[in-house]
């Protein structure tokens, strides 16, 4: 390898760990306040309590607020909500836990995208694919949501993998939320053929799988992660040692021995 190209590789690298790392230091502010706003909470919470006992009998049926877990076609719906993609049988499987307002997810996917693509395309490696919503719950705003639920409606629509591309390929600044609004994200799913139907947009606008995204964002905290992205490849942590992570060539170089044992 060129002196020229270990400087490439060991920038992407850098860059993704300063991407990862911005994002602990977030996700730490993010708990600190939450600690704060529960202490609140409480306050309020007894002070709502006479009233919610009084008002207990007024016809409630115990829906969730949030509505049904409605699966998206073909997906994982039990303790670990995901998406997957490629075919049963491959070897090796790659769990991704993602955000779409995540800016060091998008750079995952920019250095890795056409490896996991071609591998998976091979038939070689299976894909997991976990949506979060940590950015909502550290910046405020709803973006993290609202594209994951559109990404959900584009499995049901069997257009998951190029609508998932085109929204990193369009991800906004992350301190912006233009993922919140419905309009873009439907405007973004003209990039995809024969995507943006009257379905997909009902689904979209309705928000049909919010409460199976607020299911897998129970799920990522539950497992005690961290960050996003966290990638799994076979149970194994590729950004475990952020200085010297798993490279798209190292990763296509263990699938394809598992593809051949």
């Amino acid at each position: 390898m060129s002196d020229k190209n270990r400087e490439g590789k060991r920038t992407a690298r850098e860059r993704l760990a300063e991407e990862r790392e911005r994002q602990r230091s977030r996700d730490k502010r993010k708990r600190t306040v939450i600690v704060a706003a529960s202490i609140v909470a409480v306050l309020g919470i007894a002070a709502g309590i006479g009233i919610a006992l009084g008002n207990a009998g007024d016809g409630d049926t115990g829906t969730d607020a949030a509505g049904p877990v409605v699966v998206p076609s073909g997906a994982n719906g039990d303790d670990g909500p995901a998406i997957p993609v490629g075919e049963d049988t491959a070897k090796s499987t790659l769990v991704v836990w993602e955000d779409f307002r995540c800016p060091a997810c998008k750079n995952f996917e920019l250095q890795y995208r056409d490896t996991v693509n071609s591998l998976v395309a091979g038939g070689k490696l299976r894909v997991q694919y976990h949506l979060a919503t940590i950015i909502d719950n550290g910046m405020g705003g709803s973006g993290s949501l609202r594209s994951a639920n559109a990404a959900a409606c584009a499995q049901d629509a069997g257009k998951f993998p190029a609508y998932h591309d085109v929204l990193f390929e369009n991800q906004p600044p992350e301190s912006e939320d233009a993922f919140a609004r419905n309009s873009r994200l439907i405007d973004l799913a003209g990039k995809v053929e024969g995507l943006d139907t009257p379905a997909f947009r009902t689904c979209v606008e309705d928000g049909t799988h919010d409460s199976w995204v607020a299911k897998s964002q129970e799920a990522f905290e539950k497992a005690g992660l961290t960050g996003t992205p966290t990638v799994l490849l076979d149970g194994k942590n590729i950004f475990a040692d952020t200085n010297d992570p798993m490279t798209p060539e190292e990763l296509k170089a263990q699938v394809e021995k598992a593809a051949t044992a």
